[in-house]
Formats: C-alpha cells, structure tokens, sequence
C-alpha cells in the first residue's frame, strides 16, 4: 500500500509574492517551523539539489535529507522527490498554484511508501504528513500575508 496526501490553503497575497517567498528554498527556515537548516548543494536553471535538516524530535533525533526541487513558474507548479530518501522507498512532492478572487489557492500533494523495515507504516505516515502540512501551510499563509500587508503599508507611506 503506498501512501497519499493532499492538502491545500488559500493564502491572501499576490502570487508573486506567494511564489517568491514559498520557492525560496534558502529561506524555508525562516518560512517552515520544521526546518533547521537549508543546504544548497546544486543550482541549474529551475532544479535545485538541496539538503533539508529539521530540529530534533520529541527524541533528540535530528532528521536529514536530499531532495531535488523542480519550478515552472509558467504553470505555476513545483515537482520535488527526495533523493536520499531514508524511511521512505520514494517521496514524491507536486506544489501548484492558482489565482483566486480570495488570494493564491496553494496546493501539496505528496505520494510516498515506506520501507518494509521503516519504525511507521505508509497509514501513520499518512496522518502525520496530513497534520503537519495543515500546521505548515497555516504558519505559512501567516507568514505571507503579513508580509504582504508590510508591502501594502510600506507602499501606501510611499505615496
């Protein structure tokens, strides 16, 4: 049995600045709660090569990672798998975006199994990536959306 998420947020921002700031891989640290540390290990054209390390668990455990991220800012999607893929037997990520009169509709979908001798099941791994997105992706829009008020404020002080 393989696992399967989807989720998705509106984000009440320009997509502009939706697609700069969620594809700004250096930054996710800033962005994600998750995230520890970006390492970018390689850059051609809209494919990045990067490793992911997150904060220790609930157990000291520090987890890490290489995954390659592919953008397409003419239709607006992002295609990532992991590289290293660790308790994974593949992980298959597909962001995309779309223009609403609400904002950016920002959208995950990650397709995945795990090993046979993995500590979870493809079920567990479901339901935690299922409630972890749903924090990140709130945490996100968050982050976003006030960026784009400080742009709208710092505008308006402009004029």
């Amino acid at each position: 049995m393989a696992g399967h998420t989807d989720n998705e947020i509106t984000i009440a921002a320009p997509m502009e600045l939706v697609w700069n700031m969620t594809n700004d891989i250096e930054n996710w640290p800033r962005l994600f709660s998750e995230y520890a540390s970006v390492e970018v290990l390689d850059r051609t054209d809209d494919k990045v090569t990067f490793r992911l390390t997150m904060h220790p668990d609930a157990d000291g455990k520090v987890w890490s990672w290489v995954s390659e991220r592919v953008a397409d800012p003419v239709t607006r999607t992002v295609r990532a798998q992991r590289v290293e893929t660790g308790p994974f037997q593949y992980m298959n990520i597909v962001w995309e975006y779309a223009e609403t009169a609400e904002g950016v509709v920002m959208r995950w979908t990650q397709d995945f199994a795990m090993k046979p001798d993995a500590p979870v099941d493809d079920a567990w791994m479901t339901d935690n990536i299922n409630r972890n997105s749903r924090t990140q992706m709130a945490l996100i829009r968050d982050r976003i959306e006030q960026a784009a008020s400080e742009r709208r404020t710092a505008s308006a002080l402009a004029d």
